[in-house]
């Protein structure tokens, strides 16, 4: 996935008191989605080191906590380990590079990933055929920000068009909505962050 060998440096000082704070907040918002999971599974993707997936596990039957970043997927052991945690498990897995068969969740959580990934509609293909029928797929992303230029992200999605790109892969009941707005979030850059719900 795009930008792992940043997160691969910044795996053992990422868990800031402001990150953990807005997983938080990401977490909440997600919650609102979730209808009956506590006989369900979940995948956080590219989970880094687990904040909100921690936040929602409680949740759900199992989650796994997939990232490409082996470091992150250490970090996310640690805390399975120092929690007693009996409900997840962890992949370090690139899906941009290949996809899994044998694979299945009924919740996705894609949360300030899509951004790092070039061709991320690929992507969205495959978790679409991770998904058991009738299964959530939950993005979290900004805004798009046409003050941030940059090599390494996108500068956030049109809710619209990400709309519709969902709908051409095979997403029904697709909704968004803008839930939060920050001083100085995104690439240094004030910025907002929408939640979308799709389902296959």
């Amino acid at each position: 996935m795009g930008n792992t060998d940043k997160f691969e440096m910044i795996a053992d000082t990422y868990d800031t008191a402001e990150r953990i704070q807005i997983s938080k907040i990401l977490s909440e918002a997600i919650c609102e989605y979730l209808v009956d999971t506590k006989d369900k599974t979940a995948v956080d993707f590219g989970c880094g080191t687990g904040l909100v997936g921690m936040n929602l596990l409680n949740g759900f039957q199992s989650m796994l906590f997939l990232d490409t970043s082996q470091n992150m997927i250490n970090r996310v052991k640690q805390k399975i380990s120092h929690f007693h945690i009996q409900n997840a498990d962890t992949l370090c897995f690139d899906f941009e590079k290949d996809s899994l068969s044998d694979l299945h969740a009924d919740y996705i959580f894609v949360v300030q990933v899509l951004l790092h990934i070039k061709d991320y509609k690929e992507v969205l293909y495959r978790l679409y055929d991770v998904l058991n029928p009738g299964g959530h797929l939950i993005i979290i992303d900004f805004d798009k920000n046409d003050d941030i230029v940059s090599d390494l992200v996108h500068n956030g999605f049109e809710q619209e068009e990400l709309k519709e790109e969902m709908l051409s892969i095979g997403f029904k009941n697709v909704q968004s909505k803008t839930f939060y707005y920050g001083s100085k979030i995104f690439m240094n850059q004030d910025a907002s962050m929408f939640i979308l719900d799709s389902q296959k």
